[in-house]
């Protein structure tokens, strides 16, 4: 079998951690996709794969192997997007992570790069910090959009895209005529009385929004967490609950006349959100259009302008 396409099944195995999924995501049977795994282990004379009931995960020397097949297929990529791109136009896809607080503005970043790049096919996917950040230095990401003071020095290249900001976001007495009602600043402690849905622990945007509620001296316990942009939303649509939003995602609902948004104060909390990509790699050409655009000022005028940045 081509040594490519099995080691394209081996990091689909790593990504999925079965051999049904992965076998799935490679449009092959199972037999088929575990035959090539044990191709290679006879091919290198080692095994590969930790077998139990089910996958548990790779041996030491499966550990090399998958680093090899990463950097195989990444060489692959940009090979293929160099060749095919012609007279300066890049073509392939592009991989962007982003935190779900910057979901909004990661898929207008999407739109404009694709409108300005015909051939570029931006992948968008929604993922924790810890999962963008281990993507990048897997090379199955191209760029991640999230959080830079997360960011180790030296280890990723940031680019500084905005700063994010708070809002108590909840059902309005009366709806607005036009959208949204802004209401006057309330305080971290004010809102911490009320009927919170946050997100769940997992992600970065928790820890910020506990960290503001602990400086505020009321630490909260919601009564419904999500790790979706969409439910953190409708939740305050919905009922009684009131939701805690980055500005982002209030810009992205303003059309809702019957919610009511509210900046949050005392503390003040300003969060750096920037795009990342490796510094070690070699970078494809939609990466570089991609970062060239990051970079525009037009862009950041037009994310700043749509993302509820500014307090109303």
């Amino acid at each position: 079998m081509n040594l490519l396409v099995s080691m394209r099944y081996l990091v689909a195995l790593d990504e999925h951690k079965h051999f049904a999924r992965a076998a799935q995501a490679c449009f092959v049977t199972q037999p088929a996709l575990s035959n090539a795994i044990r191709a290679l282990e006879d091919e290198f004379g080692s095994p590969i794969v930790r077998r139990g009931r089910a996958f548990v995960g790779f041996t030491p020397e499966g550990e090399r192997l998958l680093e090899s097949a990463r950097r195989m297929l990444r060489e692959e990529q940009l090979l293929k997007q160099d060749l095919s791109s012609v007279s300066g136009q890049p073509q392939g896809r592009l991989g962007i992570g982003v935190v779900p607080s910057a979901e909004p503005v990661a898929a207008r970043f999407a739109a404009m790069l694709q409108a300005r790049h015909p051939g570029i096919t931006p992948v968008v996917r929604c993922m924790s910090s810890q999962e963008i950040e281990a993507g990048l230095e897997q090379l199955t990401l191209d760029m991640g959009l999230g959080f830079t003071e997360r960011v180790r020095p030296g280890v990723l290249r940031t680019v500084p895209q905005y700063t994010e900001h708070y809002f108590l976001v909840g059902r309005a007495a009366q709806p607005g005529a036009q959208g949204m009602v802004f209401g006057e600043p309330q305080s971290w402690q004010e809102a911490a009385a009320l009927p919170l849905c946050l997100m769940t622990s997992e992600m970065y945007n928790r820890h910020i929004v506990d960290a503001a509620f602990a400086r505020a001296g009321t630490p909260v316990r919601p009564v419904l967490e999500t790790n979706s942009l969409l439910t953190l939303a409708l939740s305050a649509v919905g009922g009684s609950v009131s939701a805690v939003m980055p500005g982002a995602l209030v810009g992205a609902v303003r059309a809702y006349r019957e919610l009511e948004a509210r900046a949050l104060t005392d503390p003040e909390v300003r969060t750096p959100i920037g795009l990342m990509v490796q510094t070690r790699e070699q970078h494809s050409r939609p990466l570089e259009a991609a970062l060239t655009l990051a970079q525009d000022a037009a862009w950041l005028r037009h994310a700043a302008a749509h993302s509820g940045l500014l307090h109303a």
